[in-house]
């Protein structure tokens, strides 16, 4: 067996399990689940449409490269998303099986296994594939915590030179899970120039960056920010996207990689190799998805919506604001005298709402569990089930202040 495997952690909703258990909820209030991102708008329907419109794909093997068709509608959404100049469809894009497993499968292609002391760096909080992904390509994370006094950015400062020297890859989460913080140009500026200086990779992890806010200030992408910077080359820069949350298929596990070419033409054949070709149903599909923006404004209307509502019910209580982007809730519970974990199994226990504690998506690292005291709360659902939550979550908050 893979003697990394005894390195990874359980995972966060495995936590969860064995936080609940025992647990029995009460029979008066409905289950109402908030601590997964999995969104739950409805999938449009033109995008069903073309998935059954293609079933005749399902004869063919797919190519892992994917169809003309597919990367040049990724390739057009690239040029109108970001400001663009041509992309091209045929050295700087490949379709993925969904940002989750592109973001494992970079890491074993990146990382010189040659060097056991190399590192990955990673944000902390974090989504736990950057974590995965270190272990089993044989070398450890290194980890930088995103704490609310720098507003959850990256303080790429504190880290010591003999840690950027070991660096091969740094997994970067912009709209962030679970923080929201989105990185500005000036921080991709000072992250390429250390690339530059010790020639490590940057994934650039972007599956929530359409659901935002303001209209006049969208997120800032990877690719977007080297363009801006004259990196025309994108170098070392690979982003990674996906149709689940902007376009809700989780299911359909579609996304996309895109960037420095010769990067991507070695990641091309290690996916080969890999065997992890989309069906042509489902390229088909994706393509229909990437071509029209309609549905992602309804979608982020939606969530707009939520968020305006949710947010000022929830701040009388709750350390907690509007995010960046994304759609999520990073709050603070400990001025109301629990930790996130005791908050999170009473919550389950008493109003029957779910929510992740913050310390399970986080590691101890230089002193501090920077999840600690919060709680994520994904705002998937619908409105009224939200709005419900809320109440109780409120209601929850108010018996907790009354009995510190």
């Amino acid at each position: 067996m893979n003697p990394h495997l005894q390195d990874l952690h359980p995972y966060p909703f495995e936590k969860l399990r064995g936080l609940f258990e025992g647990i029995v909820p009460p029979a008066g209030y409905s289950a109402i689940r908030l601590s997964i991102g999995e969104p739950q708008h409805a999938t449009p329907e033109f995008i069903k449409q073309a998935l059954v419109d293609n079933l005749g794909g399902l004869a063919n093997y797919p190519t892992t490269q994917g169809s003309d068709a597919l990367r040049q509608s990724i390739a057009g959404w690239l040029e109108r998303r970001y400001g663009l100049p041509k992309v091209s469809a045929a050295t700087q894009v490949l379709p993925v099986n969904g940002s989750r497993e592109a973001l494992f499968a970079f890491a074993q292609c990146v990382i010189d296994g040659s060097k056991p002391d190399a590192l990955v760096l990673s944000p902390n909080p974090f989504y736990q594939i950057y974590e995965g992904a270190a272990y089993l390509a044989g070398v450890k994370p290194y980890f930088v915590n995103n704490l609310p006094g720098d507003r959850f950015a990256s303080d790429f400062d504190a880290v010591p030179e003999s840690v950027w020297q070991r660096v091969q890859l740094v997994f970067v989460c912009s709209p962030g899970n679970p923080t929201g913080k989105v990185l500005s140009l000036d921080e991709w500026k000072q992250l390429f120039e250390l690339s530059d200086r010790y020639g490590f990779v940057i994934a650039a992890d972007e599956c929530y960056s359409e659901i935002y806010f303001d209209d006049a200030h969208l997120p800032i992408g990877g690719l977007e920010a080297a363009h801006r910077l004259g990196r025309t080359d994108f170098r070392n820069v690979v982003m990674f996207s996906s149709l689940s949350k902007r376009s809700n298929v989780p299911g359909m596990r579609s996304g996309f990689v895109a960037g420095d070419a010769e990067i991507l033409k070695r990641f091309l054949l290690y996916r080969t190799y890999h065997g992890c070709a989309m069906s042509p149903s489902v390229q088909a599909a994706s393509a229909a998805a990437w071509n029209d923006e309609a549905h992602v404004a309804e979608n982020r209307r939606q969530y707009r919506e939520k968020f305006a509502v949710i947010t000022p019910m929830l701040k009388p209580w709750l350390d907690v604001d509007l995010p960046d982007a994304g759609f999520y809730l990073w709050a603070n519970v400990t001025r109301l005298g629990v930790s996130d974990t005791e908050f999170a199994r009473r919550l389950q226990a008493e109003y029957n709402v779910t929510v992740l504690p913050g310390s399970f998506l986080a590691r101890e690292a230089h002193g501090v569990n920077p999840g600690a005291g919060f709680v994520r709360i994904a705002l998937v659902a619908d409105l009224a089930e939200c709005v419900e939550a809320a109440n109780r979550i409120v209601a929850f908050a108010q018996q907790l202040s009354n009995n510190p």
